[in-house]
């Protein structure tokens, strides 16, 4: 999953190092919409150094589980 531009931005803003629960508190603080949420919920539960790291991991999650059953 290639990260959407509000997503890209939050993600520059972040102070890291943060975990996956820093992101989505600071995500749902910040209003982003219910799909970059999910992809961050995605995640697995790691504290990430920076935001290459979460890009990367981003794309490593997807397609979402629940795509795949419907497949």
């Amino acid at each position: 999953m290639s990260p959407s531009p509000a997503l890209r931005r939050f993600l520059a803003e972040m102070e890291f190092p943060a975990t996956k629960d820093d992101l989505l508190r600071e995500a749902v603080r910040d209003g982003l919409d219910s799909a970059d949420i999910a992809a961050l919920e995605r995640l697995r539960d790691h504290s990430f150094s920076a935001r290459w790291q979460v890009v990367g991991a981003l794309r490593l999650a997807w397609p979402p589980a629940d795509a795949l059953v419907a497949a």
